[in-house]
């Protein structure tokens, strides 16, 4: 995880989200890596699972003192 927000936000997902390949992810905690230009949010469990995922899907935020735009 390259993006300097990779520290700035925790947040969980929604239960049943998919990723971008219409598979589900697990309910757990991720941190937010970053944003696409086509608007899909990079989140991460850990260095190797990272997924993309709709940033509608997001349970809840925290960390940071910026609102989080997605820009």
């Amino acid at each position: 995880m390259t993006s300097s927000n990779n520290d700035l936000y925790n947040l969980k997902v929604l239960p049943g989200t998919r990723d971008h390949h219409g598979f589900f992810i697990q309910e757990t905690t991720y941190k937010l890596a970053g944003m696409t230009s086509s608007g899909w949010a990079r989140i991460c469990l850990d260095s190797a699972a990272c997924y993309y995922v709709s940033p509608d899907s997001f349970l809840e935020i925290s960390g940071g003192s910026e609102d989080f735009t997605g820009e």
